[in-house]
């Protein structure tokens, strides 16, 4: 089976992590999550990927050792199609699956979810369906697309971003679609068109064609500062799998390392995991939180229900809750950042400097390539 995947998004909301790393790339648990999706998917048979991709793709070129023409990840096959110009999610679609004859999936690149595809596939079929939509339950859907349905999982409509209290379901677009060759035919060649707004609203006027899958299970958009923290808390307390990442094991309950790490008379506090050659110096506390490889936290230091991406150093005195610092940033002595901060990579946050709520760098992103 073959599957798109929508990559070329420049993670807005996740800047400045994204003005160096496509999101897709960014880790989650020491894993970047296109790696956990593609693990994913092919847990689910499909052996070839294509990427549609617009932001960043030499990123990806270089991730996955690329020649620029098909490269592999295990067992899947992955092959990319670059957007000139934005063409919207349908219009990517329609781009990326060029030559594709035969039923696929799409997916989202922010969706962290352990989705049942076969089942969802088997449902597809049953139905005789074009196209079908999965569909999570979420307790306020005011902030997303509401998919209300008949009693088989006939879509019956469409809501955008209904207000609070407002909303004929509960039940929202979750972003994985199984879709027929034919549906292609639906979308104009090379432009701009919305699959949510545009496509699958068109749908509605023939019966029969368009269903809505009601998938139990875990699911999260990995698209704010705070659910990508979420993400990396539900990875580490197993509700995806036993294992949080790759190579992983388990020091103590709930403490997990990957490689060897160096922990001086530190207090470690479940759920944690430390990568391979990092270090955490005496009188420091980490609790709840992810160490990328060679992350560096100092003496006295608190971490705590946050991410440090691969070499990131935190110094002596610092305190770091509910934030992300990225790549190789440096937080210098008794820096203090909290309440969904994040440290571009590279960055240098100076000895004292007080962040909540805020973003170092603060630049303009690169323009579209």
């Amino acid at each position: 089976m073959k599957a798109v995947v929508l990559v070329g998004g420049e993670g807005t909301r996740l800047r400045p992590l994204t003005l160096t790393t496509p999101k897709p790339l960014l880790p989650i648990a020491n894993q970047p999550y296109l790696e956990r999706q593609l693990d994913w998917l092919a847990a689910h048979g499909v052996d070839e990927v294509v990427l549609s991709m617009g932001y960043m793709p030499d990123a990806f070129h270089a991730h996955f050792g690329s020649d620029r023409g098909a490269d592999r990840f295990g067992d899947v096959l992955i092959r990319y199609a670059v957007e000139d110009e934005p063409l919207g999610t349908a219009g990517a679609i329609r781009y990326a699956a060029d030559g594709i004859d035969e039923r696929f999936v799409v997916c989202n690149s922010d969706i962290l979810t352990d989705l049942d595809l076969a089942a969802m596939v088997k449902f597809h079929d049953e139905r005789g369906a074009e196209a079908t939509i999965s569909l999570t339950q979420v307790a306020d859907p005011s902030a997303f697309g509401v998919v209300p349905t008949r009693p088989d999982g006939e879509v019956v409509a469409f809501v955008e971003k209904p207000a609070p209290g407002n909303a004929p379901t509960d039940w929202i677009n979750a972003g994985t679609y199984v879709l027929e060759p034919a549906f292609l035919d639906r979308v104009p060649p090379r432009l701009n068109v919305s699959i949510e707004r545009e496509t699958f609203p068109r749908m509605l006027a023939e019966p029969r064609t368009l269903f809505g899958f009601a998938a139990s299970g875990y699911w999260i958009d990995i698209g704010t500062p705070q659910t990508y923290l979420q993400a990396h808390a539900d990875v580490l307390q197993g509700r995806l799998s036993t294992r949080p990442a790759p190579g992983a094991r388990e020091l103590a309950e709930g403490v997990w390392v990957q490689g060897d790490v160096d922990i001086d008379d530190a207090r470690v506090e479940a759920p944690v995991l430390l990568g391979a050659g990092s270090s955490v110096a005496r009188d420091a506390v980490v609790r709840e939180a992810v160490l990328g490889p060679h992350a560096v936290v100092g003496a006295g230091a608190l971490v705590e229900r946050a991410v440090l991406h691969a070499g990131a150093r935190v110094e002596s005195g610092a305190t770091i809750v509910d934030s992300i610092v990225g790549a190789g940033a440096v937080c210098e002595r008794d820096v203090s950042l909290r309440e969904r901060s994040i440290v571009g990579a590279g960055v240098t946050v100076p000895t004292g400097t007080d962040l909540a709520e805020g973003r170092l760098p603060a630049d303009e992103p690169p323009s579209r390539v």
